[in-house]
């Protein structure tokens, strides 16, 4: 399988779960996290598909395109494990989604990050509150879930919070 079509198959896998996602917390309330920003893409899926959500993006340095930046309010500066912490001492167990597409060449590299932000997204989720990974998670407490039938095994994690 050549790269590109991996890179879809990821996308592929990453919308439809995002879109999984969006229905599944419909009516409930609570904030997104989108865990990096990245060009931007998906934070504007994101904001499209559940246009009434508070969507904190959490990013070192901002370098989004200008049409899918979130305003200053809106982004959380810094390092993860920082932020994160912080983002438990301001919401606690409040949001319904969190996102992270991890996303880099190293699979020994993106599970290594895995390992070390799951106990700091784990606490984050509401009851029933789900998190969309690009790579498997580690949690305690998470259990996950079925994909939707548009998401390819592998390329896209759900988690929710029982």
């Amino acid at each position: 399988m050549s790269r590109l079509d991996k890179f879809i198959e990821r996308m592929t896998s990453q919308r439809a779960c995002l879109d999984f996602a969006a229905e599944t917390i419909s009516g409930t309330p609570g904030p997104v996290f989108e865990l990096g920003l990245g060009n931007g893409r998906t934070f504007d899926h994101l904001r499209n598909i559940m246009p009434e959500r508070d969507i904190f993006v959490f990013e070192r340095a901002v370098a989004s395109h200008p049409d899918s930046t979130p305003d200053d309010d809106m982004l959380l500066l810094g390092d993860v494990y920082d932020t994160l912490p912080a983002a438990l001492a301001r919401f606690g167990a409040t949001a319904q989604l969190v996102h992270a597409d991890l996303g880099g060449h190293s699979p020994a590299k993106n599970d290594e990050f895995a390992r070390s932000i799951s106990p700091l997204v784990e606490p984050l989720l509401a009851k029933g509150g789900l998190m969309v990974a690009s790579d498997k998670m580690y949690f305690e407490t998470l259990k996950e879930i079925a994909l939707p039938a548009d998401a390819v095994p592998g390329r896209c994690f759900i988690y929710q919070r029982a």
